[in-house]
């Protein structure tokens, strides 16, 4: 039965007659819609229809029912909160039918995005890694749509391993929230560390058939040089790279952490050739990264946070101070020396004012540095960067 004749039978039933006859209301025109779209599984449309139903009994004109320009002032509230309950139900019904792209596309304009979360991550655990549409579907929403980017990489690093999954996550970065990147960071940490460690210990067995079990990467590399010898490697150098970075995401609570403190020390031991530069201050790679992931799981703290002072102090490019410094106050902050970041970086950070990034002003007074913020306004000739210091002094 098609959509009308389906639609002129609920118009029947409705009204004990003809649907011709012209002896229906409004109410009963709309219950007969809703009801034919729900039965033809029509969501999109039924999305429409019920929007149009909140314009018919608000008085609104009813073309363009989910538009939601020129919305009266006195209907305003009423329309978006009738908006987000219909997204609401059109969205669980796409959920109910298992498709997740449309259900998203509800779920997401009215930003409750735990529903599709979760079926995205009950549905990874239940498809399979052979590469098909529906697998291809599932990574598309979850990593360039961005409904669950953590869900997506375990499964792309299931489906298409550990290169892909790499250059991904290197892709997505800026796109994902913090704690999206320590939750990545600790998949490809566990991930990679498991390789190595496996293929290092067959090495090490090669030569010492009668090994001790459970040795971690750090023990098994600790005293044998001769793993690194003549350009020796144990995994691809691109992907350990790629992982340390992504490890400075880690909390001190992520056992990941100490396995990304070993990476960093099986790295640093590569021939030359395969240790590649990174970004200043981490163009020394694997050295500038043990120091700054040992500061994160709080040990040698200080030693790591002047090592970063001395390579700002060191640096001759202004912008690559800048950028040292940036990392100093990002390293201060995170391990409790606020205090001695602020001394070494602020002469080099003390005009960053970016709403949706770093402020000089606000680290300084989230620091109680309010000294260190009046000395940087009267440096910048920045009256509201004094005039901020002061009030704050006030409060104090």
């Amino acid at each position: 039965m098609s959509a009308i004749e389906t639609f002129e039978t609920e118009l029947k039933k409705s009204v004990g007659g003809s649907a011709e006859s012209g002896t229906f209301s409004s109410s009963q025109v709309l219950d007969a819609v809703e009801s034919t779209l729900l039965a033809q599984k029509d969501y999109h449309r039924l999305f429409d229809a019920k929007l149009m139903r909140v314009r018919q009994s608000l008085g609104m004109p009813v073309t363009q029912p989910t538009s939601l320009k020129d919305i009266p002032a006195e209907h305003e509230v009423a329309f978006r909160e009738a908006y987000t309950n219909a997204a609401r139900e059109i969205g669980q019904l796409f959920l109910n039918d298992a498709q997740l792209a449309d259900a998203w596309a509800y779920f997401r304009t009215i930003n409750e995005t735990t529903p599709v979360r979760d079926a995205i991550a009950k549905r990874a655990t239940e498809i399979g890694s052979e590469p098909g549409p529906q697998l291809d579907e599932l990574l598309n929403l979850a990593l360039y749509e961005g409904a669950h980017v953590v869900e997506g990489l375990k499964l792309l690093l299931k489906s298409h391993g550990i290169c892909n999954t790499v250059t991904a996550m290197g892709q997505l970065l800026a796109q994902m929230t913090q704690d999206e990147r320590r939750q990545a960071a600790t998949v490809m940490v566990r991930t990679i560390y498991s390789d190595l460690q496996h293929n290092v210990r067959r090495d090490v067995e090669r030569r010492q058939p009668t090994l001790k079990p459970g040795l971690s990467l750090g023990e098994l590399i600790r005293g044998r040089e001769f793993l690194f010898a003549e350009g020796a490697y144990h995994v691809d150098v691109s992907h350990l790279h790629s992982i340390v970075s992504f490890a400075r995401h880690l909390l001190p609570s992520d056992p990941e952490l100490k396995q990304a403190i070993e990476l960093s020390q099986y790295g640093a031991q590569l021939a030359e050739q395969l240790r590649y530069p990174g970004d200043v201050p981490f163009d020394d790679y694997y050295a500038a990264n043990e120091y700054f992931l040992k500061a994160v799981a709080g040990m040698g703290v200080d030693e790591s946070m002047q090592y970063f002072i001395d390579r700002l102090n060191q640096e001759p490019d202004a912008a690559d101070k800048r950028m040292i410094a940036f990392v100093l106050v990002d390293l201060g902050q995170r391990v409790d020396r606020v205090n001695m970041a602020l001394d070494a970086a602020a002469p080099h950070v003390s005009r960053l004012e970016d709403p949706a990034g770093f402020s000089f002003t606000s680290y300084c007074v989230s620091a109680k540095r309010l000294d260190t913020l009046q000395a940087a306004a009267r440096e910048n000739d920045d009256v509201l960067a004094m005039a901020t210091a002061l009030l704050m002094k006030g409060k104090g």
